[in-house]
């Protein structure tokens, strides 16, 4: 009688970070696992290191929301017009990611994790996908801020935060509260008051229908990065630290530029840029077109770093909140730099744009103090 063969051996466990990195991957599972209930981590120095890493993620997104805003509608008033034009700028910067990249493991010798080492085609098929949706809706939003004011635009995106959160309770099971539900309600109305209030919000010169064309344009980038917010939240959930969220922005930002790269080609867009350096009326002509350009191209990878490091190290509801809190801030900056109208209806809507974020604000103070005196029980604890 035969001898029964051996059980097969059991499954090898996956790969470990790179030593040196036990930590910080440690660090970012509870930061991940706290925020699934929009709680920061509860020990003292990964309360610090959280805090220190998402406050400069939101001057990011900060600095680059209202910049890159401004400078694509400074593009489009001094006889820029090519959208697909527009559109390449707001992902082509992406070699600038190369550099926080690259440079902590071959330069400066602080981390001991070689740039894309576990990058597996498990990360890499989403990054490319998403990444072509990424330049569809970043043509869909250039095609809307060329027809619309700073202000309305601005505005009208806010409209992706309720299907945010409906999308965020389906993709990531993102729990419903008061202060995020409260938020949300606030910002949606502040957009359905513009709505309202927009008939009469357009530019001299420009037809209705083109009018519509960009109201629902921008509409549309609205919900396309509602729908992009929580599929990112479910595919950072494989990653263990954030150098990994800025090497799948990097992959993510060369697809949506051979996604421009195409449509320009197609269409004639690289040779609407010579034409648009020769008429450009700010600036010097040429050096201020190019200017121009290149100003656009490192805002938007400051937006975009800061938006993916906020989902992150948040939520996807929580990045989508920040960044629609922005839009009050570029309200003012519109009307400030550009003199868009500013009525009492977008008035209205700005205060209830402000309201809102605080309030959620509010509610996220209110959790962290919670973490914190539970953080100080547990040490008294400890030296009982």
């Amino acid at each position: 009688m035969a001898a029964p063969s051996p059980p097969p051996p059991p499954p090898s466990p996956p790969p470990p970070p790179p030593p040196g990195e036990e930590e910080d991957a440690a660090t970012m599972v509870t930061i991940k696992e706290n925020n699934m209930h929009e709680s920061p981590p509860t020990n003292h120095k990964s309360i610090k290191n959280y805090t220190l890493l998402l406050a400069m993620n939101y001057a990011f997104l900060f600095v680059g929301s209202v910049s890159a805003t401004l400078i694509l509608k400074f593009y489009f008033i001094h006889k820029g017009s090519s959208r697909w034009v527009s559109t390449w700028v707001q992902s082509a910067g992406f070699p600038v990611l190369i550099f926080p990249i690259y440079l902590p493991y071959y330069v400066f010798k602080c981390t001991e994790r070689k740039p894309f080492s576990g990058f597996s085609s498990n990360l890499l098929i989403p990054s490319l996908v998403v990444g072509v949706f990424l330049g569809v809706n970043n043509l869909l939003f250039s095609w809307g801020n060329s027809y619309l004011p700073v202000s309305t635009s601005s505005l009208l995106l806010s409209s992706q935060l309720a299907f945010n959160l409906i999308l965020s309770v389906i993709i990531v099971k993102q729990r419903i509260t008061f202060k995020n539900l409260n938020c949300v309600i606030l910002l949606t109305l502040s957009s359905v008051l513009l709505a309202i209030g927009s008939s009469h919000d357009k530019p001299a010169g420009l037809t209705r229908s083109k009018y519509l064309i960009g109201f629902f344009s921008t509409l549309g980038a609205g919900l396309m990065f509602a729908l992009y917010l929580p599929i990112m939240e479910a595919i950072y959930r494989r990653v263990y630290c954030y150098a990994m969220v800025l090497e799948m922005q990097l992959v993510m930002e060369a697809a949506a530029t051979v996604f421009a790269t195409v449509g320009m080609a197609a269409d004639g867009g690289f040779g609407d840029m010579r034409v648009e350096s020769g008429v450009f009326d700010s600036g010097g002509g040429v050096v201020g077109y190019w200017l121009t350009i290149v100003g656009n191209l490192i805002a938007w990878q400051f937006c975009f770093v800061g938006t993916a490091g906020m989902v992150f190290l948040t939520t996807s509801l929580t990045g989508g909140i920040c960044m629609t809190a922005l839009m009050a801030v570029n309200v003012v900056a519109g009307v400030v730099v550009y003199g868009d109208a500013f009525g009492g209806v977008k008035a209205v809507s700005a205060v209830l744009c402000v309201w809102g974020f605080c309030s959620y604000l509010y509610g996220m103070f209110v959790n962290n103090m919670k973490n914190k005196n539970k953080c100080d029980e547990s040490v008294e604890m400890n030296q009982i």
